[in-house]
């Protein structure tokens, strides 16, 4: 069974190689470059069966050999070829000379143009990426989406964002522009696996998708596909950390049940927004202050580690001490990081527990655990927990 397993895989392999061969063949460049080797090959016969009889200089078949590489690769004559088949030999290298140089030089330009065109157009290969971020869908206003990302992730440069969507066109222009012009680009549908398998999505670290506008979509659709994306996202890589923006919250417990570690209601966002600025006491203005700058405003910090199984008091404490750095604390945002380690490592606790009450209390949890749920002004005996971010408040002026 053995040697006959080898045997067929050598026939599959020969079966390759011929049909490598075959369509190598049927190339016309290939075809081209092959007419010319065998002129070549003609007059180096021709030559040396003539200009061996003259005193042209050329006597044995090195001298023919050369002859011929100074006429075909530099284009003038080493020797005066004195016979008239031997001259109109001559002729016949120099200008297969100037049509081989001919199509050496339109393949690799042909080669350059399809590179450039494939990087324009998001179709050309990403090189082999790791920790980077991708950024799903387009929508008018994007460059001002790329700037607050940028602005909101010092940690991340242009170079290690990849940008998917289906609107080649915008990204190309958006990517003349000085600042962008390190965005990778994969052009094709982020709920497709072969897209995102383009885009390295096993190696990348956070993913944010947004309600995508490059085509005639309505908002049903484009709600829809952001929930496919997720799904698709997280049965692919399973340590990622997606963020989705729906336009109606009607899809919200789609995203909960793909479990999406941040969900975006943009049309809850702009009828609170709307509904404070009804009451005339400035509240877009706070929230405007709050979201607007990276610097300022609202910010996530770490939890320093000798402060987790403390009480809240004793951290707040502490912060206040170094309000001037940190900003006032405020609160803590709760299961931080990826939603998956996080319910992974309440399932472990659970296992390694012996008792069936613990393992059934430690199971409900498990159940009601929410990824990045804010508690705003804790009671001060409240227990810091692990996974936990602070929440802070700092003003511009602060340093």
């Amino acid at each position: 069974m053995g040697k006959e397993k080898k045997k067929q895989k050598q026939g599959r392999k020969k079966a390759s190689v011929f049909r490598q061969i075959k369509i190598g063949l049927q190339d016309p460049i290939t075809l081209i470059c092959m007419g010319i080797v065998f002129l070549i090959l003609v007059a180096c016969v021709v030559i040396y069966n003539t200009e061996t009889k003259t005193d042209s200089g050329i006597e044995t078949k090195f001298d023919t050999f050369w002859f011929m590489c100074v006429a075909v690769f530099a284009n003038y004559f080493e020797y005066v070829c004195e016979s008239l088949p031997g001259r109109a030999a001559g002729w016949t290298m120099l200008m297969t000379g100037l049509v081989l140089f001919g199509c050496i030089t339109a393949k690799i330009a042909s080669w350059f143009i399809d590179i450039q065109m494939k990087n324009d157009k998001g179709l050309k290969k990403l090189n082999k990426m790791k920790g980077h971020f991708l950024l799903c869908g387009w929508r008018p206003g994007f460059e001002n989406i790329v700037d607050n990302v940028l602005a909101s992730n010092p940690d991340i440069a242009p170079d290690m964002i990849v940008l998917i969507n289906e609107a080649p066109e915008q990204i190309e222009q958006l990517r003349s522009i000085p600042r962008f012009k390190d965005l990778n680009f994969v052009a094709g549908d982020f709920t497709d696996e072969a897209t995102l398998t383009r885009a390295y999505i096993h190696e990348a670290s956070r993913a944010l998708v947004i309600s995508d506008k490059s085509k005639s979509y309505s908002n049903l659709e484009i709600d829809s596909r952001t929930v496919l994306a997720v799904l698709t996202m997280e049965s692919m890589s399973r340590g990622i950390y997606i963020a989705a923006e729906l336009i109606s919250e009607k899809f919200e417990k789609h995203l909960k049940m793909a479990h999406c570690d941040e969900i975006i209601l943009t049309q809850e966002y702009e009828r609170s927004l709307l509904a404070t600025a009804s009451s005339g006491k400035g509240y877009s203005n706070v929230i405007h202050a709050l979201i607007s700058d990276a610097d300022s405003g609202i910010l996530i910090g770490d939890v320093p580690e000798n402060f987790i199984g403390k009480t809240y008091k004793e951290l707040k404490d502490f912060a206040w001490n170094s309000r001037g750095k940190n900003g006032i604390l405020v609160g803590l945002l709760l299961n931080s990081g990826n939603f998956h380690l996080r319910r992974m490592e309440a399932i472990r606790e659970a296992q390694k527990n012996p008792n069936i009450n613990a393992i059934i209390g430690s199971l409900q949890k498990v159940k009601n655990l929410v990824s990045n749920d804010p508690l705003l002004t804790p009671p001060n005996d409240f227990v810091v927990p692990k996974n936990s971010k602070a929440i802070y408040v700092r003003g511009r002026n602060e340093a």
